[in-house]
């Protein structure tokens, strides 16, 4: 694997705060202040891999964003593009362990003592060595004092400080930035908190996880969360449909247990219990593009479709996955019979050029199985209006809707949004996104009718600004005036007159505004919510078994307490065009 060579933090304001250096082999590194500005002098946005031929020797830099900061690590010669970046983030991951998130640019230069054993113990000599957080855990000391019991190990007195880190305290007191460079990593057996040869080595065969792990209650919990991507045509077709989803393990296990979780398509007695093959085929037809942590043992997933593993201490990201919801291998009931997308709570039906003038546009939101059903809008409303002692109790176990917000973003030559009337929930017209927000509260799952109608107003027209002194803006009447009002003013004529009395000119106007207003109704609305106690592509917990043979320091007495939670979201991701 290739070296990394260096590595520059800017804060949000691109001040360097931290210059580390690897390696200055086969040629040293750039400067920071000589990478920035080339950097900055790219159009936004910037890639995460941008060569920059400039410089002597030719440099390619890798940077990612971190909660506003700016991670940097230059390079003069080729390294893989995905072993830097994927650096980059472990560097990220780990600071924002230590430090505490959001990972800001105050906590780093206070704690440079701590930074400066995270950014040795990741890479050795810029080959990336140790990057999980359990394993930093045994070999970043951490607390008051640190620096004294660095110093006290290597053999030197408690007060003194050697030249390297004087400069690095000083520049940290002084501006701001620390610059340090070391050429030998420094060791666990140096920050390892006395830990012996025996227990280094039995760390080494588990490197993520850290060892003596000690719990008092003894938990596993499992968290599935998915997050939703649809688009729907006009008609309700869905055009695309894709679930990112990931397994969230939180493991507060005593000793080194060896965990087996099963997973189940719930598409019917097929994906429910079956020889392995048969189960690891169906979740592979499933789940496309599958990504692990390290600790699971993939030849097992591949021949039994089991998740075996034994997890660090703490919550971590287990697995990663995608579903394409609209392919053959998802096996999810049809409730919608227009979408056949049963995941989604509600669905939306954008309406426009309505009134008049065709100035007002309408958007309604319904439960996906009344859309189905052939039940009159009428039915749906009263049996949502039913106070609770009239209407059925929830089953506990049903998923359960927190938050459903719809947004219809509009042109911009929409000057205002006038008459939100909301059938439920609250409705504003935000000028400075362009669009109009609809929160629905309180929304039971399966029980969602409501409907929002909108007038938009769009730049003013000659004929309609001297038609009248008083105008209408932004709901505030405005009259002007102008200096000769003693003059009498000329008889207004009406515009049938005007055009001779035969009214065509008054059938022309109403059809040139409606044109206008053609231009600015909306041509989309998202939908965001987020729904507990079921996922989009119909996978399900079916077991999480602890192999007492194979777990250490766990008693076949012990029985951890087990906790499995569903999660679907959408951020605006589910679009209906119009």
């Amino acid at each position: 694997m290739a070296a990394i060579q260096a590595l520059y933090i800017f804060d949000e304001h691109n001040n360097l705060i931290l210059s580390h250096t690897y390696t200055t082999t086969p040629s040293p590194p750039p400067p920071a202040s000589t990478v920035l500005p080339l950097y900055l002098q790219h159009p936004t946005p910037r890639p995460s891999v941008l060569y920059l031929p400039s410089t002597s020797p030719p440099t390619t830099c890798y940077t990612t964003t971190h909660d506003s900061l700016l991670l940097l690590a230059p390079s003069t010669h080729d390294t893989p593009p995905l072993d830097t970046l994927e650096f980059l983030h472990r560097v990220a991951d780990a600071l924002s362990e230590f430090l505490g998130s959001p990972l800001l640019a105050s906590r780093i230069t206070t704690s440079y003592d701590i930074v400066a054993q995270i950014l040795s113990a990741l890479a050795d000599a810029g080959v990336p060595c140790e990057s999980e957080p359990n394993a930093l855990r045994d070999t970043v000391e951490t607390g008051p004092g640190v620096l004294d019991g660095i110093l006290g190990k290597v053999g030197l007195p408690a007060g003194s400080a050697t030249p390297a880190l004087q400069q690095a305290s000083s520049q940290l007191g002084g501006s701001g930035v620390g610059s340090g460079r070391f050429t030998a990593p420094l060791r666990s057996g140096a920050f390892g908190g006395g830990l012996g040869a025996a227990e280094t080595a039995a760390g080494s065969a588990v490197p993520w996880r850290r060892s003596g792990v000690r719990h008092t209650s003894n938990e596993l919990y499992v968290d599935l969360i998915e997050e939703v991507t649809v688009t729907l045509a006009p008609s309700g077709r869905p055009l695309s449909a894709f679930a990112y989803g990931s397994v969230a393990f939180t493991s507060k296990v005593s000793g080194v247990p060896d965990l087996a979780l099963s997973l189940t398509t719930g598409g019917g007695k097929g994906a429910m219990g079956g020889s392995g093959g048969r189960r690891a085929e169906l979740l592979q037809g499933v789940m496309e593009r599958v990504v692990f942590h390290p600790c699971v043992r993939l030849n097992r997933w591949k021949t039994e479709g089991v998740l075996s593993f034994v997890p660090p201490d703490g919550r971590f990201a287990l697995a990663g996955y995608e579903v394409d919801l609209l392919g053959p291998g998802t096996e999810t009931p049809v409730g919608d019979a227009k979408t056949g997308l049963s995941f989604l709570p509600a669905s939306l039906e954008v309406n426009t050029e309505l009134g008049k003038a065709g100035a007002e546009f309408e958007v309604r939101c319904s439960t996906p199985a009344l859309s189905g059903t052939g039940s009159s809008s009428a039915t749906a409303s009263l049996q949502s209006n039913l106070g609770p002692s009239r209407a059925s109790k929830p089953d506990p176990k049903a998923p359960m809707l927190e938050d459903l917000t719809i947004h219809v973003p509009l042109p911009a030559a929409v000057r205002n949004v006038s008459d939100l009337r909301p059938s439920r929930g609250e409705a504003h017209w935000n000028p400075t996104s362009g669009g109009v927000e609809w929160k629905i509260m309180g929304v039971i799952y399966g029980k969602v009718e409501a409907v929002l109608r909108c007038t938009v107003q769009g730049p003013l027209a000659d004929d309609e600004e001297e038609s009248s002194g008083a105008g209408v803006l932004n709901g505030v009447t405005a009259t002007t005036y102008d200096y000769d009002d003693d003059q009498p003013a000329a008889p207004k004529v009406p515009r049938s007159k005007k055009t001779g009395g035969s009214g065509n000119g008054a059938v022309d106007g109403v059809q040139a505004r409606r044109e206008r207003n053609r231009r600015l109704m909306p041509s989309s609305a998202t939908l965001s919510f987020t729904q507990k106690g079921q996922l989009a592509s119909g996978l399900k917990v079916e077991s999480l078994l602890v192999d007492s043979k194979k777990s250490r320091g766990l008693g076949p007495e012990v029985k951890p307490y087990k906790g499995v939670k569903y999660l679907t979201v959408s951020r605006g991701g589910v679009e209906v065009r119009c």
